[in-house]
């Protein structure tokens, strides 16, 4: 159950969360959501609790009620690059980059740490995405979002099962880069995948 709409009453909000740090394929995918203040959507929760039905569902309904939402990505050649956690912070920096208005008071961010952007304060929220509806919103955006482009990308790399998996190193999918080993949508930073 989500606790509260908002952190700060009378603060324009914005909601920040990812999808996909843990995976070994694909973009890191963030998400920046700003809530009316007296939003209420009812089966609304931490994207990882819903079925894949419920949370396309959630989508559309988070999409149409919004006051403002965008989403960013890091491609995993960044993630290489610059490590996952500023990855993360640089697809989390992209989605607000978008979001032209209104101007935020106040970003909510999943998790313990968050780079700062323009000088707007923010709270960090240890599994805010089962505590604020504008980072339960954001976790819906961004998992959807990371899905569709994973089994998008499922239909040319046919061999990884990234159509169910979405890239996370499930048995099936570490067996085909044994197989078949890394293409360029891996993420060749990550200990797993170091020797390949």
């Amino acid at each position: 159950m989500i606790l509260q709409a908002y952190l700060e009453k009378g603060k324009i909000e914005a909601g920040l969360d990812e999808a996909g740090r843990g995976s070994l394929a694909g973009p890191v995918v963030a998400a920046a959501v700003i809530l009316p203040e007296e939003f209420d959507l009812p089966g609304l929760r931490d994207s990882k609790k819903l079925s894949y039905r419920q949370r396309n569902k959630l989508r559309e309904l988070i999409k149409e009620q919004a006051i403002a939402w965008a989403v960013g990505e890091a491609s995993p050649k960044e993630i290489d690059q610059i490590n996952i956690s500023q990855a993360t912070f640089l697809a989390m920096h992209r989605a607000l980059k978008k979001i032209k208005q209104p101007a935020i008071d106040h970003l909510l961010v999943d998790g313990l740490y968050f780079k700062a952007y323009k000088k707007i304060p923010h709270h960090c929220i240890v599994k805010g995405d089962s505590k604020m509806a504008a980072i339960a919103s954001a976790s819906i955006l961004a998992k959807t979002h990371r899905d569709d482009k994973m089994i998008k990308l499922a239909k040319k790399f046919t061999e990884y099962g990234w159509d169910h998996n979405v890239g996370y190193p499930t048995l099936e999918h570490r067996s085909a880069i044994e197989r078949f080993g890394v293409t360029d949508w891996h993420r060749r930073s990550f200990k797993m995948l170091a020797d390949k």
